[in-house]
């Protein structure tokens, strides 16, 4: 059996953190390596992870890098061949890692999966919107809009981190968005129709309540999907469509805070983006007429 390796990344979760190391310790297949990576937590973090010392290995930040950073150092120190993530406010069921590793026994042409999920909100169980059901398959289309891969709930091929990179260090949040918009633009994710995994929400200390505007960054990873050269023309067409909706929002909500130089900034950004890509279309179609020393792919509109 390949040997999986369970990356976790922390700050200052030292309680929960040894909850979650435990879920894994608990889970019913061997052949995992834990690897937890303290993202220069200022709490009792080493302490409460000392006796799981001989089970896991702790690799500590000396400083606050980043949760990108953290899964990074963590999948670099890995050894193996398939690697799952676990965020340190959620835990598995005991069948988690079971149901996936047979999953690609079953299917070995697939190169991620995920199950589905229990939320809990504020202590209590909530269930989930119908608009942010998991699809399964090909979900890049609707993925655009809204994230629809956990990390918690994902077991994926080493081949595949290093076919389409790491996580992104220069996004502070939504950097799985863009790590799964670069993966789905070119596998299937697949699905797993069983609520493995136990998600926490509503706590402070949560990216998505720490980082406003998280659109400025979604606008970001959309432009690096476009810029990616791997999506038809269907997909260009989809993901200009959300990208013109995005910064519409969030150009539009910049203007409404007197941040007028930013708001007309990425107002603008669909349209330059749209003459970009097209100029792309054209010198690719006629090389000859790129200026010498011009990079046909250069990169598209910042978004600031």
């Amino acid at each position: 059996m390949n040997t999986v390796s369970v990356i976790i990344p922390t700050f200052n979760r030292a309680r929960k953190v040894a909850r979650a190391v435990s879920s894994v310790l608990e889970q019913t297949v061997s052949h995992t390596e834990i690897v937890v990576v303290d993202d220069g937590s200022t709490d009792d973090t080493a302490q409460a992870l000392a006796p799981f010392h001989d089970r896991i290995t702790f690799i500590a930040h000396p400083r606050n890098r980043g949760v990108s950073s953290a899964r990074n150092t963590g999948i670099r120190a890995s050894r193996g061949s398939m690697i799952a993530f676990l965020d340190s406010d959620d835990r598995w069921l005991p069948e988690k890692l079971a149901a996936q590793t047979a999953f690609f026994q079953q299917h070995p042409e697939a190169v991620i999966c995920q199950t589905d999920e229990i939320w809990i909100r504020n202590g209590r169980r909530v269930n989930p919107g119908k608009r942010h059901l998991k699809p399964s398959g090909d979900i890049f289309e609707a993925s655009l809009e809204r994230c629809l891969v956990s990390p918690s709930a994902v077991m994926l091929k080493r081949s595949l981190v290093e076919e389409v990179g790491y996580f992104d260090e220069d996004l502070p949040a939504c950097e799985d968005y863009d790590l799964w918009l670069r993966i789905s633009c070119r596998h299937p994710v697949h699905l797993i129709p069983k609520a493995l995994v136990i998600r926490e929400g509503g706590h402070p200390d949560q990216l998505s309540v720490r980082f406003r505007g998280m659109d400025r960054f979604r606008i970001r990873a959309i432009l690096k999907v476009l810029q990616s050269g791997e999506l038809d023309p269907a997909r260009v067409e989809a993901a200009m469509e959300i990208l013109r909706i995005k910064c519409r929002i969030y150009g539009n909500g910049c203007l409404k805070r007197g941040r007028k130089a930013e708001g007309h900034h990425y107002l603008q950004l669909p349209e330059k983006t749209a003459r970009e890509l097209q100029r792309r279309r054209g010198l690719q179609g006629n090389p000859a007429e790129s200026p010498p020393g011009e990079d046909p792919v250069s990169s598209l509109p910042d978004p600031g």
